[in-house]
């Protein structure tokens, strides 16, 4: 597989890094897991479905477990000797956490300087915020994520915590960045991920107004925020569906259909000018189940989706077709690696490690 060979100490619990770190794993990379004597605090979280919390497996699955008290000299140094001999280590500790410890980059480097350091934190390793810790919640609210997220003057909770997810996909590409380059300088490198950089770096395709004239965006009169009349949700007869199409050939598509071609110049810039348009496809689904209007939208070959439910979402036919749930011998259902490689595929190991199972890693490095 692309990362056999590469050795990865992980030093992190909840979601950016580990995400980080299993993607490496799926990939063939020897990844170890660094525990406190207490375990990973997501050990203990949530829903049980075999020996682990279905939240641990889902971001440790392929891992090793070693169990180090890094505040004790003989575990400290147990740990140097793993770093010594590692490609990439992986931390999620407030910055100075990993200095005072002795683990931190400039510490590590001297000893090993072809190790590649990746630091995740809430606002990086530097500036007035960078001591505060935060979680994704908080980091949406800062970046104006939060607040778009707005209908009628409501804030909706989000559904996912995207700041955990960005900032490891970041992190995984500079990973593999710093991995590259290392083959031409023999360096590794140090990377500092702040989860509220790359959050408010995905905010681009809608800051025109404020890149532009300084201003806060018209949230809702955005093409992507309720703005446009074909990329909004409406109600069938029987359930949801989205329209996520906004080229004029799906416009001239579906309003030539219904028999409106005239309204189509009204879709193209966003605005509450769409309305007519939006009262016209509201009351034309509305009498439709999703079956019809999917049969339809297919056939005039305009994008759009069911709103699906999480099982109905595990259960769709695209994903059973390519095989991206995955089941493991108790039964248990795991999402799949999403990076596929034709000629070298990921052949994740859909287990989690048992805390501390891979112990003797640390008396074969001291």
């Amino acid at each position: 597989m692309k990362l056999t060979g590469i050795r990865v100490l992980d030093l992190t619990s909840f979601i950016p890094g580990p995400y980080l770190t299993m993607a490496m794993a799926d990939h063939g990379a020897e990844v170890i897991k660094i525990e406190t004597p207490g375990g990973d605090h997501t050990r203990h979280i949530g829903l049980s479905d075999g020996p682990d919390t279905v939240y641990f497996r889902n971001f440790n699955r392929g891992k090793k477990s070693v169990v180090l008290d890094l505040k004790r000299p003989d575990d400290h140094a147990a740990f140097l000797a793993l770093a010594d001999s590692a490609d990439v280590v992986v931390e999620s500790n407030r910055p100075g956490v990993a200095r005072r410890l002795g683990i931190d980059y400039d510490t590590l480097s001297a000893r090993n300087p072809r190790l590649i350091y990746c630091a995740i934190s809430a606002f990086g390793q530097d500036g007035p915020r960078a001591p505060r810790a935060a979680h994704d919640l908080a980091l949406e609210a800062l970046t104006g994520v939060l607040g778009a997220n707005c209908a009628a003057g409501q804030i909706a909770m989000p559904a996912l915590p995207l700041s955990d997810y960005l900032s490891a996909l970041q992190g995984l590409s500079a990973v593999l960045m710093a991995l590259y380059a290392r083959t031409r300088t023999g360096r590794g490198d140090m990377i500092d991920i702040a989860m509220h950089e790359a959050l408010l770096s995905a905010t681009a395709n809608v800051l025109g107004p404020t890149l532009a004239e300084g201003r806060q965006p018209v949230i809702a009169h955005e093409r992507t925020t309720g703005g446009g009349a074909f990329y909004r949700w409406y109600a069938c007869a029987d359930g949801h569906l989205a329209i996520a199409g906004q080229e004029p050939k799906f416009i001239a598509a579906l309003l030539g259909e219904l028999g409106r071609p005239d309204l189509a110049p009204l879709c193209r810039e966003p605005g509450p000018h769409q309305q007519p348009v939006v009262d016209l496809l509201s009351a034309f689904f509305a009498r439709h189940t999703l079956a019809d209007a999917g049969a339809l939208l297919d056939r005039l070959d305009v994008c759009w989706g069911r709103v699906n439910t999480y099982p109905q979402a595990l259960d769709d036919e695209q994903i059973a077709a390519r095989g991206f749930v995955l089941t493991d011998d108790l039964g248990r259902r795991h999402l799949g690696p999403p990076i596929r490689f034709r000629h070298e595929p990921a052949h994740p190991v859909l287990h989690a490690p048992v805390l501390g199972a891979d112990q003797a890693l640390v008396s074969s490095t001291t």
